[in-house]
């Protein structure tokens, strides 16, 4: 996915920003198997130097800047260190930062409840408090409880967003991104990761792809603008959906061959809160719950809440967040961190920002060696050292929630977002680490269990790289198997 900087004194110029939608479209969900292993060998730890040197010292990163840090894991010596102290552009891997703090701040068996309020004169009121996992299921759930509370007419309906202020997209991201279903607006009122699902369904060839809405009720607010063909069979599929600036128009270009599977395209909402009221007045309707107006506000009092439902775990929700390295979920576990106590005159982000600073610094973890804008890592304004997150997984290996923290890593060769890395390589099985990608920066930190040594932690970083993120893994990953095969001599 290419990430293209929105420069203003253009955007008259620019009338649509293209989103290429690919078979996995969130940025940092990259996932690319990386050559057939060498021979397994076995090296010194006084060799680990010369051979990562060999990698990164190829023509083809002559310009590329890396930053690595390679240490046991419960020991401070450096084992591998190049610019391990400066910042760098982290992509994913500041997921590792704010899934930390929020372990430790609010426990591994937090929950974010979202509640439904009576006020009187049939106006019910639904407070949301940022749940990025709640869906139409939790909707329909809300409903039946009203209806059980003999709610069978509902005068005004209010969703109330005051639990989290500030802006619901981040300034510091790309337009390209805040467009794309990896950058879905964060808010109180988070309903089905606050996207929106259109298929698009090859036709006779030579036909334009039949557009089949998911949300029926989003459909109204969207005009299509099909530009598509449907092609000769086994031919090459290639889509690109274009989203207006005002955001009502969708236009859509490329090619689907004729009796392919149709192909799925997430966009995300445009104003979540009152996509949060049409999609619970549906659930409503279904418990035959008759409703009158709706309205979003900004605060109020709550009264006596008649209805809820819990987000899971956090520990699910942290391993969601690192394992399919979802943005949402980490910005919305930033904001969670915020709220006790709030901070009057300050966005949640920022105070969620200093609590993540706060924590770290408890743990052990340098205030200097990172700064963060965001909670996901999809910012390019965020910066980190790799220093700092090897001190973090150190850190967070030595509290009582080290195994939920280090279970929520995918690893290599068998989950998430390292499902298809490292297969047939020494690194399969033993590798749990965090990825990062956006255009021109790879990431990966983690722990490595090694055979022939003791456990491992690492980070490396590749940045200002016009290369495609393939090229840039492979070496990442060469290195990663260089590690697997430290042994004591």
């Amino acid at each position: 996915m290419k990430i293209r900087k929105f420069n203003k004194s253009l955007g008259c110029l620019l009338l649509f920003l293209t989103t290429q939608i690919g078979f996995n479209s969130r940025v940092a969900q990259a996932q690319i198997q990386v050559a057939p292993a060498t021979k397994t060998k076995n090296i010194c730890p006084n060799q680990l130097a010369a051979a990562v040197d060999e990698v990164i010292n190829r023509p083809q990163y002559n310009r590329v800047r890396w930053g690595i840090l390679v240490q046991p894991l419960y020991k401070g010596q450096n084992l591998y260190s190049r610019d391990a102290q400066k910042y760098f552009t982290p992509a994913s891997n500041a997921k590792l930062l704010t899934t930390a703090a929020a372990l430790q701040q609010l426990g591994a068996n937090f929950r974010f409840r979202t509640s439904v309020y009576q006020d009187g004169n049939n106006v019910v009121r639904v407070v949301g408090r940022g749940d990025p996992s709640f869906s139409n299921t939790q909707l329909v759930a809300l409903a039946k409880q009203l209806k059980a509370k003999g709610i069978t007419q509902i005068e005004k309906l209010i969703a109330d967003d005051s639990y989290f202020q500030g802006d619901i997209v981040s300034p510091s991201w790309e337009w390209e991104d805040v467009y794309s279903d990896y950058g879905a607006p964060v808010n109180s009122l988070i309903l089905n990761e606050n996207v929106f699902s259109i298929k698009l369904i090859a036709q006779a060839v030579g036909k334009p792809l039949q557009v089949a809405w998911t949300d029926f009720s989003e459909a109204r607010f969207w005009q299509i603008i099909n530009q598509s063909v449907t092609a000769e069979e086994k031919q090459p599929a290639f889509i690109n959906v274009s989203r207006e600036l005002s955001g009502n128009v969708l236009r859509i270009q490329g090619q689907l061959a004729a009796k392919a599977d149709p192909f799925l395209v997430k966009v995300p909402v445009v104003d979540p809160n009152n996509y949060f009221l049409r999609r619970f007045r549906i659930a409503l309707i279904g418990e035959k719950i008759r409703l009158g107006e709706t309205a979003v506000v900004s605060s109020s009092v709550n009264q006596q809440e008649v209805a809820f439902v819990e987000s899971p775990l956090l520990s699910d929700l942290v391993m969601e967040t690192n394992q399919n390295s979802n943005n949402l979920y980490a910005e919305a576990l930033l904001r969670a961190i915020a709220l006790q106590p709030k901070k009057p005159n300050q966005t949640t982000v920022n105070t969620g920002l200093e609590v993540l600073k706060t924590t770290l610094t408890q743990l052990g973890v340098n205030p200097t060696g990172y700064v963060l804008v965001d909670g996901s890592g999809l910012s390019r304004h965020n910066l980190i050292s790799p220093e700092a997150l090897v001190q973090v997984l150190q850190a967070m290996a030595k509290t009582p929630a080290a195994s939920l923290y280090r279970a929520s890593l995918p690893i290599a060769g068998k989950s998430g977002t390292l499902k298809t890395r490292f297969l047939n390589t020494p690194a399969e099985g033993i590798v749990q680490a965090k990825t990062g990608t956006v255009t021109g920066v790879v990431s990966l930190s983690g722990y490595v269990n090694t055979p022939k040594y003791e456990p491992l932690v690492f980070s490396i970083i590749v940045n200002q790289s016009e290369q495609k993120a393939k090229a840039l893994r492979e070496g990442v990953d060469e290195i990663v198997v260089l590690l697997t095969q430290l042994q004591h001599c």
